[in-house]
């Protein structure tokens, strides 16, 4: 099955979710959208118990393509009240019924971090890295990050991701509680079919069942969350620091802000 750039071959149980946007898998709206559309087709095959996500390329998900000029003049004329659909379509994979174990390699940056976090567990290499680098941008987060990432490293070293833009590789991760195995790059698949092997092989209805009730309620908490986010964002997107931020980034170099 093959939905947008969304990739799905089943192994037994398991089901891999692969996205083909090598070698950076920016993601857009269409990406997400796909993604939720693969996982709500999952709920309904009973053959599949636990899913693998990953992706193909360099990086897991290097964030939204700030390259883009449509997209980013998409974003800019889009106002409080028509919402963002981005946002529904994260909220779509929060509701997902069964157990999806992420497989991470190279960067997880800002909504593409959001996206790493949603899955139950993640399994990363050495060489992963995590950043929520928004305020780098003159941002704020978003994807529901300022609901998901405390509940899996605590509201002090959310705090210090978010306030910092700092970047976390793959060890720290493993320490922090954000990943669940710690394992070589050329094994990161093979171990993430592994986990979600051995949740597949347990009665299925209990699965989803005990899921239901440790994830209760996360995905209308993301959408209170991403509400309140995307107000921020909006704001924030019409100052002058967002634009020297993004600009900045590109460089590679430290942003000249001027609280303007």
């Amino acid at each position: 099955m093959k939905v947008g750039d969304v990739e799905v071959t089943e192994h037994g149980h398991v089901a891999l979710v692969e996205i083909q946007r090598g070698p950076n898998n920016f993601f857009d709206e269409d990406l997400i959208n796909s993604l939720a559309d693969v996982f709500e087709q999952l709920d309904q095959d009973m053959n599949i118990r636990a899913s693998v996500l990953c992706s193909e390329g360099k990086h897991f998900c290097a964030g939204a393509n700030f390259g883009n000029r449509a997209e980013q003049g998409q974003r800019g004329n889009r106002k409080i009240s028509d919402g963002n659909p981005l946002y529904a379509a994260a909220v779509r994979l929060f509701d997902n019924k069964k157990p999806i174990i992420g497989a991470i390699q190279g960067a997880a940056v800002g909504g593409g971090f959001g996206l790493a976090v949603m899955p139950d567990f993640r399994v990363v290499c050495p060489e992963a890295r995590f950043t929520a680098n928004f305020v780098k941008l003159g941002f704020h987060p978003g994807f529901g990050l300022t609901h998901t990432l405390p509940l899996l490293i605590g509201q002090q070293k959310a705090n210090l991701m978010f306030l910092t833009g700092q970047r976390i590789d793959g060890q720290t991760a493993f320490e922090w509680g954000l990943a669940d195995v710690l394992t070589e790059q050329a094994s990161l698949r093979e171990e993430a079919m592994k986990l979600a092997g051995e949740i597949a092989e347990n009665a299925p209805l209990a699965i989803v069942s005990v899921r239901a009730t440790m994830r209760q309620g996360i995905a209308a908490a993301v959408k209170r969350q991403t509400d309140i986010e995307f107000v921020e964002q909006h704001r924030l997107q019409q100052t002058q620091d967002h634009k020297e931020g993004v600009k900045a980034v590109a460089e590679r170099r430290v942003g000249n802000f001027t609280g303007t």
